[in-house]
Parts: structure tokens; C-alpha cells; sequence
């Protein structure tokens, strides 16, 4: 074979080897930042609709609540699109001419949804809750950014696995009072912002999250130091005697000034499952 192939074939075969290795890596690497990149999660895209809708002007401006149209996302999996009923309740009386809501009063007139664009648009063999999501405390600007800062809508996260995987393995992080879930501007607690929160008795059968009352606002002589009290009769007692005497104790608060520690205390609160509870895959997939 020496005749016919030459020293230096050997080094070329090594080097074709090895420059074979790196392509292949090299294609994986790419490949597996395309699948990342909002060329396919869509992410940060921003899609024509039939109507250029702003969040921005609704909800920042006119201060319009995310539940006036999306009436399910309490009770249902889907948040839901607001049918054109929604729409005209306000466009009727203004803007009634408006060349761009001309898709709205042809919906109108003519019975067929408006052809919105999904932002986002999960894979039919992933199954996503609305419902449990909001009533355990996860804000909608967790998930869909700050909608009432976005003039057309557009996906914020990348709704991957691996972005939802990496909530659930830790999700004390994002957890919030469920009276601030609707709340975009919310902020999560620090030394100068503290959140008070306590616990209250609930009846069987009623959301573990409805047991948590939180405020921003110092509730101010509400601790387990409340000061002792006249009660009828002229007798004195603490805290315990108000109850004896018929009258409600004051809650108690905590206060918290960080987010790892409220989200902690509102994760033990909702009852929320630990990734080891989350044993089965039609959790998500159905």
C-alpha cells in the first residue's frame, strides 16, 4: 500500500477524523441553540393581528382588570378570549367608526369570532392550568411578563420544559399573595418593602389559599404582644380572654422581608407539591 498511499496520508486520516468529530459537534451545539432561539420558541415576537389590541392602553391606561376579559382564568384551564360582546360593550359608544376596529363590527354583524394570532400557543400534548396557577399564588406577570407595558402582545419566556421545570423545582420564588396575583407592578418583598402576612381559619372544602391574608401596610399593634384589654365587667385579660368573652382575636402577622422567605411560608400555606409529589406525567401531558 506504500505505493499507492503516501506518509502523509496517516496525518490526514487523523485530522479528517477529528475534523469529523468537531462538525458533529458543532451541528448539536447549533442545533440545540436553534431549538432555544425565537426563531422557534417565538419569543419576544410580536405577531400581526386582525386588530392591533394594546394591553398597555386597557390595562395601564384605563385600568381595566385581566379578569373583565378573561372571565375563565379563575375556573378553567384557558384563560379565554374575550367574545365580541366584551369588545363592544365599550365600542359602541366610542371609537365607533374606527377603520381599525372594522374587524370587530363585521364580527358583530356577522356572527364569526375575530381571527386572533395565540402568543402563546403551547403543543396540544401539553396540559396547562390557568386555574391552579392563579389561585396558588402565581402572578400573571410571572408568566406573561408586564403585560400593561406591552403596546401589542408578545411572549416574554419561552414556555420550553425546561423554563416550566425550572419553576417547579423551586416555586417559592415566584409565589405571591393571592391578592396581588392580578397586580403587575407587584414587587417582591425587601428590607424597604416588607409584606405582612397571617393565617386565618378556613371551613373544609375551601381553598387553602383563601387562609392567608398578606399586606403591604403595617398592620401596627396586630402581634402576639397586643396589649392587654378592658372587657366587660371591668375585668382585665390578653388576648386569649377577648375570644372568652365572644369577641375575635386579632389576627397575628408575620413579617417578611425577603421573597425566599415569604415563598416558603406561602409554598407550606397553598399546600402546593413538592417535585417528589409530582410522580406522574399526566400532571402535564394528557
Amino acid at each position: 500500500m506504500a505505493q499507492i498511499f503516501d506518509r502523509s496520508s496517516n496525518a490526514l486520516a487523523r485530522m479528517s477524523l477529528v475534523l469529523t468529530g468537531l462538525i458533529v459537534i458543532a451541528l448539536g451545539v447549533t442545533l440545540d441553540q436553534l431549538q432555544r432561539s425565537p426563531w422557534v420558541t417565538r419569543q419576544g415576537q410580536r405577531p400581526d393581528q386582525p386588530v392591533p389590541f394594546s394591553h398597555k392602553h386597557h390595562v395601564q391606561g384605563l385600568g381595566l382588570q385581566c379578569q373583565y376579559c378573561h372571565t375563565t382564568v379563575e375556573r378553567s384551564s384557558y384563560a379565554g378570549i374575550p367574545p365580541t360582546k366584551t369588545c363592544l360593550n365599550c365600542h359602541a359608544q366610542i371609537w365607533t367608526n374606527a377603520q381599525l376596529l372594522e374587524p370587530v363590527r363585521q364580527s358583530w354583524a356577522t356572527g364569526r369570532s375575530v381571527a386572533w394570532t395565540k402568543v402563546h400557543d403551547l403543543p396540544d400534548f401539553v396540559y396547562f392550568s390557568h386555574e391552579i396557577h392563579v389561585n396558588k399564588g402565581l402572578g400573571c406577570s410571572s408568566c406573561h411578563g408586564r403585560v400593561d407595558q406591552m403596546p401589542l402582545m408578545y411572549a416574554q419566556n419561552t414556555l420550553q420544559m425546561e423554563w416550566c421545570l425550572d419553576c417547579h423545582r423551586n416555586p417559592a420564588k415566584n409565589l405571591r399573595p393571592t391578592s396581588e396575583v392580578y397586580n403587575m407592578a407587584w414587587e417582591k418583598p425587601a428590607e424597604e418593602r416588607p409584606v405582612w402576612c397571617s393565617m386565618e381559619d378556613v371551613k373544609s372544602g375551601t381553598p387553602t389559599a383563601e387562609g392567608v391574608n398578606c399586606t403591604t401596610k403595617d398592620p401596627g399593634g396586630t402581634g402576639p404582644e397586643i396589649a392587654s384589654l378592658q372587657l366587660p365587667g371591668g375585668a382585665h385579660g390578653l388576648a386569649g380572654d377577648v375570644a372568652a368573652a365572644g369577641m375575635p382575636a386579632a389576627p397575628v402577622y408575620r413579617k417578611f422581608t425577603s421573597q425566599d422567605e415569604l415563598g416558603h411560608f406561602l409554598l407550606a400555606r397553598y399546600r402546593i407539591r413538592t417535585p417528589k409529589e409530582l410522580t406522574s406525567c399526566e400532571v402535564c401531558h394528557r
